[in-house]
């Protein structure tokens, strides 16, 4: 499963955009470079049912923001991404 297709599942499973999840977890202090996966994870379950695969996508969101490695970008393989920017505003808004 590629990274956007993570996100897009997120958002099938619990109503939120990627972009809603950064605000909530802003709210929560869950940002930046040196956030610790531990709690999001278990907020992200307790909270929505996301499992640790979806609630580690999230993460690298919180830490990183919608930046990621080009290292499966246009590779064809199961995790390719199209792009090596996250789209982070609801998938039924992509352009």
């Amino acid at each position: 499963m590629s990274f956007q297709a993570y996100l897009d599942n997120i958002e099938d499973k619990t109503g939120l955009t990627p972009r809603q999840f950064i605000n909530l977890a802003k709210e929560r202090g869950f940002e930046g470079p040196k956030l610790k996966a531990g709690p999001v994870l278990e907020w992200l379950k307790e909270d929505y049912g996301l499992g640790r695969g979806h609630g580690m996508a999230l993460v690298h969101v919180f830490k990183n923001g919608a930046q990621i490695s080009d290292k499966h970008v246009g590779s064809g393989g199961t995790h390719a991404d199209d792009s090596d920017t996250l789209w982070l505003e609801g998938k039924n808004n992509r352009p």
